[in-house]
């Protein structure tokens, strides 16, 4: 696939190949706009009742593409080691 047509980029920044993505189960939404995530997808993630999740979303012109989610705390973690060097140099 052309890097260009490429949607999907891990929170590594990464572009998505097919190594990193793979098809784990089909969902559906119900008339509220939920979705139940399968058991086996929940304890391989170790996502437990209560967790926060964000939603990362990549988009194509106009269109959203690609949803992923990500434990808020390992996201929260990301941001940080991201744009943390950055900050402490920006207020320091």
């Amino acid at each position: 696939m052309c890097k260009d047509e490429r949607c999907c980029v891990p929170a590594t920044g990464e572009a998505c190949c097919v190594s990193c993505c793979k098809l784990e189960a089909l969902v559906s939404i119900d008339e509220r706009g939920q979705i139940v995530l399968p058991k086996e997808i929940r304890e391989k993630a170790e996502i437990k009742a209560g967790d926060k999740l964000a939603i990362i979303t990549s988009e194509k012109g106009e269109k959203v593409c690609c949803i992923s989610l990500i434990k808020a705390d390992e996201f929260k973690e990301s941001i940080k080691k991201t744009f943390g060097p950055m900050l402490e140099e920006l207020f320091h």
